[in-house]
């Protein structure tokens, strides 16, 4: 197994997540770390100070979903984790995902149930979520925790920066799409996953301590608006089949309105317009990749409706 934690410029972010990897009661993997383009002297200290640490270091900052993408194909075995560094893993974390996947032979993937690494009684995620807005989310976020979501189950999908796949599914599903660069990259993966039959396991006893933004920086930027407007119409007309996209066509469109007013009330029009030229102008490209997504498919419009809501969906395997 392999466990794969991607930086950019977080060194002092790494003195954390590393040994709380070394501290796993699970020990039959090996640590990799993506650098990303850093330039805070990353691969130096892990040199000295993390020898046992294979590193995969980048010449320049590719984006997050390409450097997901060298994450995912990185060491061997059949099970890949991949962690971002802004974390701090619970011991049995490893192991109960890995148990969680061995118990469900359906799984692709597993997730990890994210509290605030600063405040600890506070929920920062307990499992990815897709809504008919085509919006993405975290279950249960800014949620104190109060065993709520203590329950193992199905779920729509499993945040990127902290969840076990199977490499068979990565290798199925096929890579995170790197043109989306940041920002629902994994979401739009765990469309195609579900869509290609494959389930996630939400594992509460598998807990991470999320520090949130830590590389990127807090708050809604315009880079940050641009790509989720812009990634929001990517996923729909690459990953809903077209009798989905029909049948919730009035939501799909409250979505788009929804953005707009928050362009015109934020004063970001700019921004909004610049969403829609350039993802018209990928279009082509994106509807290439759309047949490849729909011949894929393994499971019917019904059961797409059952995984697709604010709680997470199905709280069982789909039926293909």
């Amino acid at each position: 197994m392999t466990v794969a934690v991607l930086s950019y410029d977080g060194r002092h972010l790494l003195e954390i997540v590393l040994p709380s990897l070394a501290r796993q009661r699970f020990r039959d993997f090996e640590v990799v770390v993506v650098d990303n383009g850093s330039s805070d002297g990353t691969a130096a200290w892990l040199a000295e100070h993390w020898p046992q640490v294979r590193v995969i270091e980048l010449p320049e900052n590719v984006g997050v979903t390409r450097a997901l993408n060298v994450c995912a194909t990185a060491g061997e075995g059949e099970l890949v984790g991949i962690f971002n560094n802004d974390l701090e893993l619970d011991p049995a974390c490893l192991g109960e995902l890995v148990s969680a996947l061995d118990a469900h032979a359906d799984a692709g993937w597993a997730g990890a149930k994210l509290l605030d690494f600063h405040q600890r009684d506070v929920i920062d995620g307990a499992g990815d979520v897709f809504t008919w807005a085509a919006t993405g989310g975290r279950r249960g976020h800014g949620e104190r925790d109060d065993g709520q979501y203590d329950e193992p189950r199905a779920i729509f999908g499993a945040c990127g920066g902290a969840a076990l796949y199977r490499r068979s599914a990565l290798e199925t599903v096929g890579p995170f799409d790197d043109a989306f660069f940041a920002f629902y990259e994994d979401i739009d993966w765990d469309v195609r996953a579900q869509l290609a039959g494959f389930s996630c396991r939400y594992v509460p006893t598998a807990t991470v301590y999320h520090m949130g933004s830590a590389t990127i920086g807090r708050g809604l930027t315009d880079f940050t608006r641009y790509h989720l407007w812009r990634n929001t119409l990517w996923i729909v007309a690459k990953d809903l089949p077209l009798g989905a996209i029909v049948r919730h066509a009035p939501q799909l469109v409250l979505g788009q309105v929804t953005n707009l007013a928050v362009a015109w009330w934020d004063r970001k029009l700019d921004i909004w317009w610049q969403v829609w030229r350039d993802a018209l102008r990928a279009m082509p490209g994106v509807l290439r990749k759309r047949r490849a997504v729909q011949a894929r498919r393994r499971i019917s419009l019904a059961t797409l409706d059952r995984l697709v809501g604010p709680d997470g969906g199905l709280t069982e395997p789909p039926t293909v």
